[in-house]
């Protein structure tokens, strides 16, 4: 498998789609078929009108900008041209990337000559055969677009599962194979069907579109997903609020499933956590299936829907709740019709101004942030909270000024430019900071979203700012700030950086960024301490003595983060190779498994794990030191540890009986041998195909006393070599699917304790079911310890046959062996567990590894290793050195 490549769009402004992004939203009220006034304003000839609606869209959130002009009464194809010139000239429109949306080849080409940027074609499909599609994406990609790839084929639309991941990949393998299109420029639209429209064929539509959707993303690799999801609700028009929740329970599992791009009207979402419980039960049975009677069920439940939302709409019971509820209200829900009242309100409470921005307005923004943060709150939503936001401040400005000791024109305390890095749209944070500093008398000079570094560094020596503070939320945003640290430094900047954002941490500061620029770099967690690490920053009283301060920190902090022991002798690999352990394979005990394959388990029963959990871990993740159960009556932790622990358990038998998380594994047996030194190859089966896979396992290198050996995992298989037919299993178990919401459930609650208890919960439960699911193994599924009887702490303390390594840990700390694991399992599409570009387990409570069942297997760890098995380890797995080291480099001793 190779590194995901992200679909890289632009106007004026790039726009990177990567799976770290957000969910793209493309407006497409530029679209005659979709709103009734452009046509009319088009036909009109009032295109200047016409470009305000563009305008609206990019305002409101929309990051592509979907333009049709099919209609019978209008020259489509001038009308496209005129239209797309116009915007050229429009930059606040033109930043954003075009989507041309026509079912007439002739209209698409006339856009594409006319477009700038790199745009999406809407669409192309198989439905006039292969000879069409191949002609169309020819020119598709001569024009250098993306395109919009649709679930059509000669047969007509795909309208089923099989349909659906038939056409995909036949598609797919053309464009790749054939045409050789970027797979990263290919959109699918695989058909979002209505439901519950009482007939039966309908009724798994919104289902096999989520299914197909993850069977895509999982085999049809760099790809997107997008689709228009207003057709999922066509059944209950005239019902808004129905129609509302279905679009947000449809994206909420479309999202998790894969689908990245859609058309979505902001003004018909719900926020998923503000769906009333009983309309999101039923509204869920329908998207998912989970009923027979689903259908009925919610139509019924629609007519009270009804009458009760329409006195909803002047539904203003929230009114009655506290300040800060009602603040926060105004905040998630995007409603601004109170907002000056209750500012007032708060402003009379506070002793300055600035404290109601500081205070309620501050809290309000958190709730946004970790609701679209958990993918239960959308863009547009967090476009129109921070215009709440907005409002407010906009309110309270005079009054600041006004309680300014006096002053009128008081010179400001510095210069300040705020930016989000380039590639990455989010600046809610951003805003906040700079909104808080510049009433505490900074001026702000902020450049936006996706600012590329020269711009930074052009504005920053134009303003002759006093300082730089840099946003991001996407992980790609971590390498662009240390391309412009590195920038700075280059180019002599004395200026201090300040680090914000949701991906931003201070070790990445202290370890990736600040290295790279002598003078101050640092993480600013929150809006909260900007104004303070600012003031300290800049105050030339104090500057020179807080910046040493600061280096001297994070040089510690670094020290400590990349302290390892400084090793001497090494022997090179092949005589490390020569010093293998050796196992006397004529006489080794080697069991046939019982069964051979892969099983999946899709719905395991949580309770069974109970007697499995190891509860040490669970003390340490808060800090509190000590062995379970000697920690119980610690002198000095004793009495808090029985406090958590029953706290603990109680959330934990909350979790079993009303089956708040769910847990799935799949895991696997094969023949094996080892071959090539230190690989293992083993055999599987695939969509009925026997295939090959290869382990590369590492070796360590480091010297050692007579007759110790140097050991690698393959030393635990039989070389091929043996003649003798040996096994290996691997695996990966989940108990992480529903962590996020339950965690996200208390903290919009406000319950940080039982939200960070929730995730350490799922972490223990997923070690306890890679523990019980081994000893399955051992015991029953490969059956060489059938007669074992051990007790959870001989579990714990592994005084089993056998051994579980994982990838990451001391014996294979290469992730890349992941990948083969996946391929082999065929994980993603079998439990849903997925792996993110740094190959890191989602959901995050999942455990993977392997199995080796020769009794003389044991754990070890590889420690340092030279240059020269790093370049043996890329040359084995046919990837680059460079590739190699970005994944070793921590075990790489002479780096």
């Amino acid at each position: 498998m190779t590194e995901f490549k992200a679909l890289k769009l632009s106007g004026l402004e790039p726009l990177i789609i990567t799976p770290e992004s957000n969910f793209v939203n493309v407006g497409e009220r530029t679209n005659m078929s979709g709103s009734k006034k452009f046509l009319r304003l088009i036909k009109e000839e009032k295109y200047e009108e016409a470009l305000d609606i563009a305008r609206n869209q990019v305002e409101e959130g929309a990051q592509i900008i979907d333009v049709n002009m099919d209609d019978g009464l209008v020259d489509g194809k001038e009308a496209m041209v005129k239209f797309l010139n116009l915007i050229v000239s429009e930059p606040d429109i033109a930043r954003v990337p075009i989507m041309i949306d026509s079912s007439k080849w002739e209209i698409i080409e006339a856009g594409l000559q006319v477009v700038q940027g790199k745009c999406v074609v809407n669409s192309i499909s198989l439905k006039e055969g292969e000879e069409e599609f191949i002609k169309h994406a020819k020119k598709v990609k001569r024009y250098g677009a993306a395109v919009i790839v649709m679930a059509f084929d000669e047969i007509g639309q795909a309208d089923s599962y099989d349909r659906r991941i038939e056409i995909a990949k036949r598609s797919y393998q053309i464009l790749v194979d054939k045409v050789k299109f970027p797979p990263e420029d290919i959109i699918f639209d695989l058909n979002i069907f209505p439901v519950a429209t009482g007939m039966e064929e309908h009724r798994k539509n919104a289902l096999d579109f989520i299914e197909a959707t993850k069977w895509v993303k999982a085999n049809l690799p760099h790809c997107s997903i997008s689709g228009g999801v207003s057709n999922v609700s066509f059944s209950f028009r005239g019902n808004n609020p129905v129609r509302e929740a279905m679009h947000s329970v449809f994206l909420y599992h479309a999202i998790k499933a894969g689908m990245n791009i859609g058309i979505v009207n902001p003004a018909m979402l719900e926020v998923y956590d503000n769906i009333p419980k009983d309309l999101l039960e039923h509204v869920e049975d329908v998207i998912l299936d989970r009923r027979d009677d689903a259908t009925e069920r919610l139509l019924t439940f629609a007519e009270t829907v009804t009458g009760s939302i329409k006195e909803n709409k002047i539904d203003l019971s929230w009114r009655e709740k506290s300040l800060q509820e009602r603040i926060t209200h105004a905040m998630v829900k995007g409603v601004d019709a109170y907002i000056i009242e209750d500012v007032e309100a708060a402003r009379l409470e506070v002793a300055k101004p600035i404290e109601v921005i500081e205070g309620p307005l501050m809290t309000g923004m958190n709730v946004v942030g970790d609701l679209f943060g958990s993918g239960k709150m959308f863009l547009p939503q967090v476009v129109k909270s921070a215009r709440v936001m907005k409002k407010a401040v906009a309110y309270l400005l005079p009054f600041i000024e006004a309680a300014k000791d006096g002053t009128t024109q008081s010179r400001a305390a510095g210069k300040i430019l705020m930016a989000t890095v380039k590639g990455d749209v989010h600046d809610i944070g951003k805003n906040i900071v700079s909104v808080v500093l510049g009433c505490n008398n900074y001026e702000i000079i902020d450049l936006g979203v996706m600012v590329p570094p020269e711009k930074i560094i052009e504005v920053a020596k134009t303003e002759n700012v006093d300082a730089i503070g840099l946003s991001g939320l996407i992980t790609p945003s971590l390498d662009e700030m240390v391309y412009l640290a590195k920038e700075m430094q280059r180019q002599n900047f004395t200026v201090p950086l300040l680090i914000g954002g949701a991906t931003t941490s201070k070790a990445h500061t202290a370890v990736k960024i600040d290295p790279h620029y002598k003078n101050a770099v640092i993480h600013v967690n929150d809006a909260s301490r900007a104004v303070n690490v600012v003031n300290d920053l800049l105050k030339e009283s104090s500057s020179k003595k807080y910046l040493e301060a600061i280096k001297l920190d994070y040089d510690i902090f670094r020290t400590n983060f990349l302290k390892r022991s400084k090793v001497k002798d090494f022997l090179p690999i092949d005589v490390a190779r020569e010093n293998k352990y050796q196992i006397n394979w004529k006489t080794s005990e080697i069991i046939r498994p019982n069964k051979l394959g892969i099983q999946v388990i899709e719905d395991f029963d949580l309770k069974k794990l109970e007697d499995f959990i190891d509860w040490t871990p669970f003390f340490r993740s808060w800090d509190l030191h000590g062995k379970y159960p000697a920690i119980l009556s610690d002198e000095i932790v004793g009495e808090q540890a029985s406090i958590l622990f029953a706290d603990g358990r109680e959330l934990l038998h909350k979790i079993f009986d009303q089956k708040l998380l769910k847990a799935k594994a799949v895991f696997g047996l094969f023949e094996a041998n080892a071959i090539n030194n230190d690989d293992i190859e083993l055999e599987y089966l695939k969509e009925g195909k026997a295939k090959k896979a290869v382990f590369r396992t590492l070796r360590q290198q480091l010297k050692k006393h007579e007759g110790k050996p140097n050991f690698a995992l393959s030393d635990f298989i039989a070389p091929k070599e043996s003649g003798i037919q040996d096994y290996i299993g691997c695996f990966c178990v989940s108990a992480g699917f529903g962590t996020q919401e339950l965690a996200a459930k208390f903290e919009a609650e406000h319950d940080d304790y039982n939200s960070i208890m929730v995730k350490a919960l799922a972490d223990r439960l997923a070690e306890a079911f890679a523990e019980f699911l081994h000893k399955q193994v051992r015991t029953e599924d490969w059956g060489y310890a059938g007669d074992e009887h051990l007790s959870n702490e001989d579990l714990i303390k592994e005084s089993y046959k056998g051994i579980r390594p994982a990838p990451g840990y001391p014996a294979c700390p290469d992730h890349l062996e992941k990948l083969t694991i996946w391929e082999v399992l065929g994980v993603e599409e079998t439990i849903s567990v997925k792996l993110t570009d740094s190959l890191a387990m989602w959901p995050a409570a999942s455990v993977s590894g392997y199995y080796f069942g020769n009794p003389e297997a044991r754990y070890f760890g590889l420690g340092k290793i030279k240059s020269d098995q790093v370049k043996d380890f890329a040359n084995r797995k046919e990837i680059s050195v460079e590739t190699a080291e970005k994944w070793l480099n921590p075990a790489i001793a002479d780096q």
